[in-house]
C-alpha cells in the first residue's frame, strides 16, 4: 500500500513496479521470438522462380493429384472442442522406455533404428539413408513456444555414423528442424536430397550447394548403389503464413537386394498401388500411424489406412512412424498402435514396434515386438 509514502514517490514506485511487469513478459516474448525469421526458412518470393516448372505446380502452389483438404468443411467447431478436452490426451503417463543405439561400424543388408516420430536410420544393402532427422527439443519456428518432445532424444547426433543420404520429405518442423540440419552440416558430408523448393530452405541455412539434391516426384538420384526415388504423397507444406510452396514426398530407397519405403507424412491415396507396382515389393515399409483425426482425415492416414497402403505397396515388414514423439492430435497416446496391431491381425501383416532408439537388424529374421507402450499409457 505504501503507507506514509509521499504521493511523488507513491507515483514513482507504481510506475516502475509496472515497467517491471511489463519486462518479463516482453523478455519472454523476446525469447519465444528469437531466431523465427531464419526458421521460417525461404520466403515465397525466393522459392516462387524456383518451382514453378514442375508439373505438379499449378495457380501458385503444389498440389495433390486428388481433391485435399487440410481441413473438412465445417469442422472448426469439433476441433475447438476437442482441443479443449483432447489435449493431454495425447501425453504418455510415465516416462517413454528409450534404448542407446547401438550402430555397427558396418552398415547391414537391411536395418532401421528409430529415433522417434518419423525420424530412422536405414541400413541397405550396405549403406545408410538418415530420413526426416529431428533431433530438437520443439517442432516450431520458436524455441521455447511449440509442441516440445515427449521422451529425450535416445542418442546424440554427433555418434552417428557417416550416412550416404539424408532425406527429408517434406518442410513442416515436425519433419525438417533447422537445428538439426546445422548440425548435420558440420558433421556429416552426404548429401541432403529434397523434394522441390526444400533445397532453398537449406541454402539458407548454410548447406552447401553440392550437398543439396531437388527432385520432383518420379525423379531420381543415385548414391552409392542405392536409388533414391522421390515418391509421390499427399500432404501440404509451409513453414509460416503461406502454404504449398515446396513440395512434399514419400521415398523409394532401393539397392541391388532391398527395397524400403519411407512414407513420411502423408493421407491415404491411390498413387500407393503405383509406386508398390513400379518400385515394389518392399522388404520394409516406414508408415505414419499418428496424428490423424476426423477434422483432417485427408492429410494424415489412421492406423486402418496404413495397414492398406502397406498392402498397396507390397509390403513386407511394417514399421510405424509418426507417433510417441510428439502431440499433434487429440487421439490418446498409444491408440495408433493398438488400432494398428488389430487392423495388422485382420491382414496378417507383420508389424515391429521398436522402442524409441532401438535397432532392428531384419537381414536374417523378422524381430518380435514386446509390448512396451501399455504400461507408459
Amino acid at each position: 500500500m505504501l503507507v506514509g509514502v509521499s504521493p511523488t514517490l507513491r507515483r514513482a514506485a507504481v510506475r516502475a513496479a509496472t515497467a517491471a511487469a511489463l519486462a518479463v513478459p516482453a523478455a519472454l516474448i523476446g525469447r519465444a521470438a528469437w531466431g523465427i525469421p531464419a526458421s521460417m526458412g525461404a520466403s515465397r518470393r525466393r522459392l516462387r522462380p524456383l518451382v514453378t516448372g514442375s508439373p505438379h505446380f499449378s495457380e501458385g502452389k503444389f498440389c495433390n493429384t486428388v481433391a485435399t483438404t487440410t481441413m473438412q468443411p465445417g469442422s472448426t467447431g469439433d476441433f475447438v472442442r476437442e482441443a479443449r478436452k483432447g489435449r493431454r490426451a495425447g501425453v504418455p503417463s510415465s516416462p517413454v522406455p528409450l534404448v542407446t543405439p547401438q550402430l555397427p561400424t558396418e552398415a547391414a543388408e537391411l536395418a532401421v533404428t528409430w529415433f522417434g516420430h518419423a525420424s530412422a536410420l536405414l541400413e541397405v544393402d550396405g549403406h545408410r539413408v538418415l530420413v526426416d532427422p529431428v533431433w530438437g527439443e520443439r517442432v516450431s519456428p520458436s524455441a521455447v513456444v511449440g509442441p516440445k518432445r515427449l521422451h529425450p532424444v535416445p542418442g546424440p547426433l554427433e555418434e552417428l555414423p557417416q550416412v550416404d543420404a539424408v532425406l527429408i520429405s517434406h518442410d513442416h518442423y515436425d519433419h525438417l528442424d533447422l537445428p538439426t540440419v546445422r548440425r548435420l552440416v558440420r558433421e556429416q558430408t552426404a548429401p541432403f536430397v529434397v523434394p522441390l523448393g526444400i533445397g532453398e530452405h537449406l541454402r539458407g541455412w548454410g548447406v552447401p550447394e553440392d550437398r543439396v539434391v531437388e527432385l520432383d516426384w518420379d525423379g531420381t538420384h543415385r548414391v552409392g548403389g542405392l536409388t533414391l526415388v522421390c515418391a509421390e504423397a499427399r500432404h501440404f507444406s509451409g513453414r509460416g503464413l503461406s502454404r504449398d510452396d515446396t513440395l512434399w514426398s514419400s521415398w523409394v530407397v532401393a539397392g541391388p537386394r532391398h527395397r524400403v519405403f519411407f512414407g513420411g507424412d502423408t493421407g491415404y491415396h491411390p498413387a500407393f498401388a503405383a509406386i508398390g507396382a513400379q518400385h515394389g515389393p518392399f522388404d520394409l515399409t516406414l508408415l505414419p500411424v499418428g496424428a490423424y483425426s476426423p477434422q483432417w482425415p485427408a492429410i494424415h492416414m489412421d492406423p486402418e489406412e496404413a495397414v492398406r497402403a502397406h498392402g498397396d505397396l507390397g509390403g513386407d515388414v511394417f514399421l510405424p512412424i509418426h507417433w510417441a514423439t510428439f502431440n499433434l492430435a487429440f487421439h490418446p497416446w498409444a491408440e495408433p498402435i493398438d488400432r494398428l496391431l488389430a487392423a495388422a491381425a485382420r491382414s496378417e501383416v507383420s508389424v515391429v514396434v521398436p522402442r524409441p532408439g532401438e535397432r532392428l537388424d531384419l537381414s536374417t529374421s523378422t524381430p518380435t515386438t514386446t509390448d512396451w507402450w501399455t504400461a507408459v499409457s
